[in-house]
C-alpha cells in the first residue's frame, strides 16, 4: 500500500489521474471495461504475478494498444521476460522520483502517437471508399447505356476501370479491417452455427472460378459434430479468403476442403490442400505478417492473409501452413469448441 500510494503522489504532480489496484485480477477487470492510457506494474503481486498480467493484457485483441511499464524490486526479475511478454518499459527499485516521470510521459507520448496514427488510418479508409462508391456507381450507369450507347471499345475501357476500382475498394476494406483489430475496435458477434452448412454455401460460391481452370473443388467432413461458435460472418472471411487462394494459386489439379473435430472434441479442425505452385520456404516464416507479400506475379498485397491470422486469434485459434514448391500447400485452421 505504501509503494502504491507514493507512486500516486509522484504521478499526481504532472497532473495524471491515477487508479490504484492490489492485484491483477481485479486490475484485469478494470482495464477491461475502462482501458486506461498506461499501465504501471508490479511484477511481484498476489495470484497473478506482473509477467502474466501482461501477456493476458497483450491476448485481449479487444483492448486498444494500452503502454505497459514494469517495475520490481528484486535484482532477479527478468527485463527480457517482461518486455519479450509485452511491456514496454522496465524499472527497478527503489524508484528514482524523476526517471519514473519521465518513462511515464515517455510512454504516454507513445500512445499519443499511436492514437493518431489510428485515426489517421481509420478516417483515410473511411473517406477513399465514398469516392471510389460514387465512381463505382457512375461508370455501371455508363456501361449499361443510361448517357448514351458505348463502343466495345469503350465497354472493354469501363470494364477495366470498374476491376480496379473493385480491387482498390477491397484493399481498402481489407485495411479498415486489419485496423478495426490491431486497435481493439474490432468486437465478434458470437453465435452457434453451422460450420458445415458455412462452408458449402462458400464452395458454391466459389465453384465457378475453379471450374473456368477446369479444376476439382471437393468437400469432405467426417463426425456428427457440426456447430461452432463464433462470428460466422468473420470467420465466412477466413475461409473464402483461402479457399479463394487455393484455386487462384492452382492451375492443375485439385483443392478439397475438409472439416473434422479431434479426438476429445476440444478443436474443430478446418484444412484446405491443394496441388498449387506452393510458397518458397523463406516465404513461409511471414506469411501471416502484414503487407509479407509472395514472391510470385499473381501475389496479392500482403493484407489477406494477415486478416485471416488476427481472426483466427481473436477466436483463439491457430492458423498454420505447411508447403512445398510445386507440391501444394495445406492450410490448417484450428478452432476451439469451447
Amino acid at each position: 500500500p505504501d509503494n502504491l500510494l507514493l507512486i500516486k503522489l509522484i504521478l499526481e504532480r504532472d497532473g495524471n489521474q491515477v487508479h490504484l489496484v492490489d492485484n491483477a485480477l481485479t486490475a484485469l477487470e478494470i482495464i477491461d471495461h475502462s482501458p486506461p492510457n498506461l499501465i504501471v506494474l508490479d511484477i511481484m503481486m498476489p495470484l497473478v504475478d506482473g509477467y502474466e498480467m501482461t501477456r493476458r493484457i497483450r491476448q485481449n485483441f479487444n483492448l486498444p494498444f494500452i503502454p505497459i511499464l514494469l517495475v520490481t524490486a528484486h535484482s532477479e526479475s527478468s527485463l527480457v521476460k517482461g518486455l519479450d511478454g509485452g511491456a514496454d518499459e522496465f524499472l527497478r527499485k527503489p524508484l528514482q522520483i524523476d526517471e519514473l516521470q519521465a518513462r511515464v510521459r515517455s510512454l504516454l507520448r507513445l500512445k499519443q502517437i499511436i492514437d493518431q496514427r489510428d485515426n489517421f488510418v481509420s478516417c483515410l479508409t473511411h473517406d477513399l471508399r465514398t469516392p471510389i462508391v460514387a465512381a463505382n456507381r457512375m461508370l455501371t450507369l455508363l456501361d449499361q447505356g443510361v448517357y448514351g450507347d458505348a463502343t466495345p471499345a469503350m465497354k472493354a475501357a469501363l470494364t477495366n476501370v470498374m476491376l480496379s476500382n473493385d480491387n482498390l475498394l477491397e484493399m481498402l476494406n481489407n485495411l479498415l479491417e486489419v485496423h478495426c483489430y490491431e486497435v481493439g475496435e474490432k468486437f465478434l458477434n458470437l453465435t452457434n452455427f453451422n460450420l458445415q452448412q458455412l462452408l458449402e454455401e462458400i464452395i458454391t460460391q466459389l465453384l465457378p472460378l475453379a471450374q473456368e481452370k477446369d479444376l476439382q473443388l471437393s468437400f469432405n467432413y467426417q463426425g456428427n459434430l457440426r456447430e461452432i461458435k463464433g462470428d460466422r460472418l468473420e470467420l465466412r472471411r477466413v475461409f473464402t479468403n483461402l479457399i479463394n487462394n487455393a484455386i487462384q494459386y492452382t492451375d492443375h489439379g485439385s483443392i478439397e476442403v475438409s472439416f473434422a473435430p479431434t479426438n476429445l472434441n476440444h478443436w474443430m479442425v478446418i484444412t484446405i490442400q491443394d496441388t498449387g505452385i506452393g510458397i518458397a520456404p523463406e516465404i513461409q516464416s511471414g506469411i501471416f505478417k502484414r503487407f509479407r507479400q509472395g514472391n510470385h506475379d499473381r501475389a496479392g498485397k500482403g493484407l489477406g492473409l494477415y486478416l485471416c491470422s488476427q481472426i483466427v486469434q481473436a477466436h483463439r485459434g491457430f492458423i498454420e501452413v505447411e508447403s512445398e514448391q510445386n507440391q501444394g500447400s495445406v492450410f490448417t485452421v484450428r478452432l476451439p469448441l469451447s
